[in-house]
């Protein structure tokens, strides 16, 4: 018989356990993904600013958020409360509508600069589909997380 490593679906991961459970298995993977967005549009001339300053207040944001939750969830500070899978859930939507706003402005935004630079434009395509496999990856852990949730 397989060693299994599923947990509970009544009760918060802390310390490695992490590493181990859905959906909390995706917090590297959204902050890799969500740094390469960040680090592919400030490598890009910044025209307009505007709506590239919201596509980089989301990736800021969500990286540092989602690196603060995951020490939160390392050092077991949730204690296994209710409110914690509910707060989970309710940042995780919310870094899903961040991301797919900001994921559609940059992709408006290259799509306008096709003219310009090319390697500027390509690099802009890559920022736009990292942004939208953060926004999946975000997504899925939404999910997950409100699945999680109901089961509490």
């Amino acid at each position: 018989m397989a060693a299994t490593t599923a947990q509970a679906m009544g009760s918060l991961p802390s310390g490695l356990e992490i590493c181990t459970t859905a959906p909390d298995i995706f917090y590297l993977p959204e902050l890799v993904f969500g740094g390469l967005v960040w680090i592919l549009v400030a490598s890009t001339h910044v025209t307009p600013p505007n709506p590239l300053g919201w596509v980089m207040f989301v990736s800021i944001f969500c990286f540092v958020m989602t690196f603060l939750w995951m020490i939160l969830f390392l050092t077991g500070c949730h204690k296994s409360s209710s409110g914690w899978a509910a707060a989970d859930f309710i940042y995780h939507g919310l870094a899903v509508l961040f991301y797919l706003s900001a994921g559609v402005d940059l992709a408006f935004i290259t799509m306008l600069m096709k003219a310009g630079d090319f390697k500027m434009y390509q690099i802009d395509i890559s920022a736009v589909v990292f942004a939208f496999a953060t926004t999946l990856l975000y997504f899925i852990h939404a999910i997950l997380s409100a699945i999680r949730w109901k089961h509490f």
